[in-house]
């Protein structure tokens, strides 16, 4: 592990010291208590203490190395989309790797970046004829984020075409993970359970026809611009469905759609979803959770479970 000077970070009254941690890390892009609202889909949270891209694996090592030397914590995002930062931000550094979004293609495997589109990758798929990851042609989430989470949509699951990934653990080794080792399920992988983070993924899908390919994405695509909020900022499907239930249907059923508490509205267009209606804080989004759960269990002694994560400092 690479030693650095130590610099004084924030805690409580204390300030960070930007000038050292600026020399330290020179060369990697980063800022000091910038408002995470900015990133996330939601379009709420506070600041991230030191808030950091990295273009490359390298440089996800050496801010990882950095934080482990002088004692710092640490947190990836992603690209910020299925999740709500407290109002009170995130304490530490904050890593989100929209910048590294690099994409190879080999016969029918693709390997990808953590940082890059879920969305754009399927359309590297199509362009190649690969046929298998039509599915996720509407997920707005990062390569990572869909890998530590499983992401599904319409019958598919990213665990379908997942072949291998690379990790960097909190020790700051990284290790190449199979689909054997990911333990993934519903909603869930291995990274939910061990603290690491996931710089690239590969994939295997099957040779197919251009048509038929882009014919589903086509209409995946409709279905979910015809059914789904996508107007209006939010965080995606908000709880995992219940076994034997459809969430949305149980929360319609409970005369919650529709249901504001401040900018924080139930949608309209699909209950499974919370929009922000303007100016909505995460505070908004976690009460209004919360008050979901306590009606839906009440009525019918089901517990919805967040599918969303809930992260930052109160």
């Amino acid at each position: 592990m690479v030693k650095y000077k130590r610099s004084y970070f924030r805690k409580r009254n204390d300030i960070v010291n930007k000038e050292l941690i600026t020399e330290d890390l020179q060369g990697i892009r980063l800022f000091f208590d910038e408002p995470l609202s900015t990133y996330t889909y939601t379009k709420t949270g506070g600041p991230a203490d030191v808030l950091v891209f990295p273009e490359n694996q390298d440089q996800v090592k050496q801010v990882v190395d950095y934080c482990l030397a002088n004692d710092y914590p640490w947190l990836v995002l992603g690209n910020a989309s299925n999740l709500i930062v407290k109002d009170g931000g995130i304490e530490g550094f904050v890593i989100i790797l929209t910048d590294m979004k690099q994409v190879a293609l080999k016969d029918n495997q693709i390997t990808v970046d953590a940082g890059a589109s879920l969305i754009e990758t399927t359309k590297l798929a199509l362009e190649a004829s690969l046929t298998g990851f039509e599915f996720a042609c509407g997920i707005p989430g990062s390569i990572g984020g869909a890998v530590y989470m499983n992401a599904g949509a319409y019958g598919g699951e990213i665990k379908d075409v997942f072949t291998s990934c690379q990790v960097i653990w909190e020790d700051g080794t990284i290790e190449k993970l199979t689909l054997d080792d990911m333990n993934f399920r519903y909603r869930h992988s291995l990274l939910q359970e061990k603290k690491g983070v996931i710089l690239s993924a590969t994939f295997t899908l099957k040779k197919g026809k251009y048509d038929q390919i882009f014919a589903k994405m086509d209409e995946l695509t409709f279905l979910r611009e015809s059914k789904q909020p996508l107007d209006l900022p939010s965080c995606g499907s908000v709880f995992k469905r219940p076994e034997g239930y459809y969430t949305g249907a149980l929360i319609q059923a409970a005369d919650l759609q529709g249901y504001t508490i401040g900018g924080a509205q139930v949608s309209t267009k699909h209950a499974g979803f919370i929009v922000n209606i303007g100016d909505a804080t995460a505070t908004d989004y976690m009460e209004l959770i919360a008050h979901i759960q306590t009606v839906i269990f009440e009525r019918n002694q089901v517990q919805l479970e967040p599918e969303v994560r809930i992260i930052g400092r109160d």
